[in-house]
C-alpha cells in the first residue's frame, strides 16, 4: 500500500515515464484524444454483442451498463485532451443526423461579440 508522502513521489515518476512515450507534445495529446474518441465505439459496439453470450441475464445487464459507463468515460476523456474546439467538430461528425448533410445546410452557431 502506497502512504500518502510515497504517494506524492510515485505519481510524478509514472507521468514522467509514460508522459515521454504517449504524449511528445501537443500533437500527441491531440492523437491520442482522438484514438481515445474512436476507441470508445469499442464499448458502444460490445453493448449490443453482450446480450448474445450465453451468460446469465444478471451478468448480461452488469456487463452492458459497464460498457456503456466505460464508453462515455473514454469518450470524454478524449475530448478533454483534444479541447473544446475539436472536440465540438468531431462530436458533430459523430452525429447521425448530420451524415447526410450538405455542407451549406449546417447548423452552426456563430457569436458576435
Amino acid at each position: 500500500m502506497i502512504d500518502a508522502q510515497q504517494k506524492h513521489f510515485y505519481y510524478p515518476y509514472v507521468f514522467k515515464v509514460i508522459n515521454p512515450v504517449l504524449m511528445k507534445g501537443k500533437n500527441g495529446q491531440l492523437k491520442l484524444g482522438i484514438l481515445l474518441m474512436i476507441f470508445s465505439g469499442v464499448f458502444f459496439g460490445a453493448t449490443f454483442i453482450i446480450p448474445l453470450f450465453d451468460l446469465p441475464t444478471k451478468t448480461k445487464v452488469i456487463a452492458s451498463i459497464t460498457s456503456l459507463v466505460l464508453m462515455e468515460v473514454v469518450f470524454w476523456t478524449g475530448g478533454l485532451l483534444v479541447g473544446k474546439e475539436l472536440f465540438t467538430k468531431y462530436k458533430q461528425k459523430l452525429n447521425p443526423v448530420n451524415w447526410f448533410r450538405k455542407n451549406g445546410n449546417t447548423t452552426e452557431k456563430t457569436t458576435n461579440n
